[in-house]
């Protein structure tokens, strides 16, 4: 209600600087608000401190919130004696299609009550000269309005389509207290440093190129060595819960996403198709079909379940153009994926199993922040659903059981499931209080039905598999994007691009630098690139910017050697953050190494903290 309240303030803020202003919606945001408008001559960031400080003055003199319902019809002739042509849209569109079209269309959940096609009457709200339509409710002044900062500025389409004008969109964040607007300004700030494309153009970890195609990531040497990483964790942690590794094309014939029913509900986010020899292919949206194919080669027994099959695959989906951002979302992906093929009295044990290797992996990553989310099915909206409210339910109870033992916190959210099933997203916080939604896992009761997906039980009857759909570590992409934030580039040893870097002080040094690099090179410390990763800068710069340039790379471990390391057999051993640990023997500086790769302990964690805050 706060932050409702707080972009209602900036808009009649606006509208008292910008007297011809003409304003779109402005709804609420996870930590604050925002609001469309357009301004002659555009507005730009130099402007943001006088509306802020116009919202200030109105919050000091405590303008009251005055709430009128009126007919309709008066509200467009209201608006339109306004100039408020996008308010006059958005009536238009209520008095014609009701609620339903105005929250599709622009987003604004807040404009009337939920009701049928069409409504007679919608409520105003006005904030001094400032009228506005919206459903409410808001506070009764905006005098209780006073932690908040505008933020930023942007262009935004109308209505979300580019068709439409171009507006403006100004951020704000909003508090009730001032401990929490400090904290949240740091976090967005500290979080533009983190931003996972500056750098991971900035260490060099991936790349797109317009050749290519948009959403297409390239990985770069050192962006490889992070998915190298994750795929040995995943492939260490999965022999250990019993997972058999498979291998899958791309490529389908569309028969097959027509049994798995992903072509009528799915058709929109899938590739074109091609014609390769008469036949109709796609490049596959996800892996679960083909790994059903697997499942099939034979008749399988109930001694044979539970049946866990994992592969890291490759798939593609279309995105939007304008939806693209970064690594976080992308048209090709490799996702670390899994079926798990079950008896009905074994899916509660195996969805918990599943989560509780979730939590392994984040607590592993040092992510203390997460919860699920149980996306549930609108049972009266059964066209974007498989049509079988029995199977829902006791698919909804299973996974809710097993939430519970799990002990792990979960939310429930209604109209995200999957339209074979309900589904849980892991969703995390990086060190900066940036949520994530990382990985999703589904309970799928229609699977067994749609491809003959059966065992033979203890009785020698034939019975049904349940099939839970995993992938814990998400996508290379999703994940690596949001560990570079989280981490902000300086990544634990053993996920770092480069572990140590050997940094000879003259080139009269460089042989015995060579030979220190090629001893660590040799050394028998497993990692998911087959021993350490040590380079040596044998470049003619001085050794300060020898240093400095390792610190830009973020390398953790930086080996100075000079006359005094070549007599002692020795190397001066300095961390990233510029701690110097003094003189060590190459004996010494393993047993120190080992630990922190070979078993994944991360001796950066207790200077870092587990949540970073200002």
């Amino acid at each position: 209600m706060l932050r409702h309240s707080a972009a209602h303030l900036m808009a009649a803020a606006i509208a008292s600087i910008y007297p011809t202003a003409r304003f779109g919606v402005g709804p609420t945001t996870e930590n604050g608000f925002f609001y469309d408008f357009m301004v002659e001559p555009p507005l730009s960031v130099e402007d943001l401190p006088a509306i802020e400080e116009r919202m200030h003055q109105l919050a000091k003199n405590s303008v009251p919130f005055e709430r009128v319902d009126v007919k309709i019809e008066e509200a467009i002739d209201l608006m339109r004696e306004r100039d408020q042509p996008y308010k006059v849209e958005l009536l238009g569109l209520l008095k014609e299609k009701g609620t339903t079209a105005v929250v599709k269309e622009t987003g604004d959940s807040g404009v009337v009550a939920s009701g049928p096609a069409g409504v007679d009457h919608v409520s105003l709200y006005r904030l001094g000269e400032f009228v506005d339509l919206c459903r409410g409710p808001h506070l009764p002044s905006v005098g209780a309005i006073r932690h908040f900062k505008l933020m930023s500025i942007a262009g935004a389409y109308w209505r979300g389509d580019s068709r439409n004008p171009q507006l403006q969109r100004i951020y704000g964040i909003a508090f009730d207290n001032a401990a929490a607007l400090k904290t949240c300004i740091w976090e967005m700030e500290e979080a533009k440093k983190r931003d996972h494309r500056k750098l991971g153009q900035q260490l060099e970890l991936f790349r797109f190129a317009e050749d290519v195609g948009p959403g297409l990531p390239l990985w770069m040497p050192a962006g490889t060595v992070i998915r190298d990483e994750l795929e040995l964790l995943a492939r260490i942690e999965e022999r250990r819960e019993g997972y058999q590794r498979v291998k899958t094309p791309i490529l389908t014939k569309q028969a097959l996403y027509y049994r798995s029913g992903h072509l009528p509900y799915y058709k929109d986010d899938m590739y074109a198709p091609m014609d390769i020899d008469g036949e109709t292919y796609y490049i596959r949206p996800m892996n679960c079909p083909h790994h059903h194919q697997i499942y099939l080669a034979r008749p399988r027994s109930y001694r044979e379940l539970p049946f866990r099959i994992a592969e890291y695959a490759d798939a593609f989906r279309y995105e939007a153009s304008g939806a693209l951002t970064g690594l976080m979302r992308v048209r090709g992906f490799c996702q670390n994926d899994a079926h798990i093929y079950c008896a009905y009295d074994q899916a509660k044990d195996e969805f918990k199993r599943v989560m509780e290797l979730h939590a392994y992996y984040y607590r592993l990553f040092d992510i203390d922040r997460f919860y699920m989310r149980l996306s549930l099915p609108d049972l009266e909206k059964l066209d974007k659903y498989v049509d079988a409210p029995e199977k829902w339910l006791a698919a909804l109870e299973v996974i809710r059981e097993a939430m519970k033992e799990s002990g792990l916190p979960y939310v429930e959210k209604e109209g995200e499931a999957a339209f074979y099933g309900p589904k849980v997203d892991f969703m995390v916080r990086s060190a900066v209080g940036t949520e994530w939604a990382i990985s999703t896992n589904q309970l799928d009761f229609l699977a067994s039905e749609r491809f003959d997906l059966t065992y033979i039980a203890e009785d020698g009857r034939e019975a049904p598999v349940y099939v839970i759909h995993r992938a814990p570590l998400g996508s290379h992409e999703r994940f690596v994007a949001f560990l570079i934030e989280h981490y902000g580039g300086n990544f634990p040893t053993w996920l770092a691009p480069i572990q140590l870097r050997v940094i000879p002080i003259s080139d009269k040094h460089t042989d015995y630098a060579i030979a220190v690099r090629d001893k660590l090179l040799a050394a028998d410390i497993p990692t998911g690139t087959q021993g350490l990763r040590v380079d040596a800068d044998l470049s003619s710069e001085r050794m300060q910017k020898k240093i400095r340039n390792g610190q830009m790379l973020k390398i953790p471990y930086m080996l100075v050697v000079g006359d005094a390391e070549v007599e002692k057999n020795s190397v001066a051993v300095r961390l990233r953050d510029g701690t110097d640990l003094g003189s060590m023997s190459l004996d010494d500086l393993l047993a120190r190494l080992k630990p922190e790769i070979a078993e994944r302990a991360d001796i950066f964690k207790q200077a870092r903290g587990p949540n970073i805050k200002p």
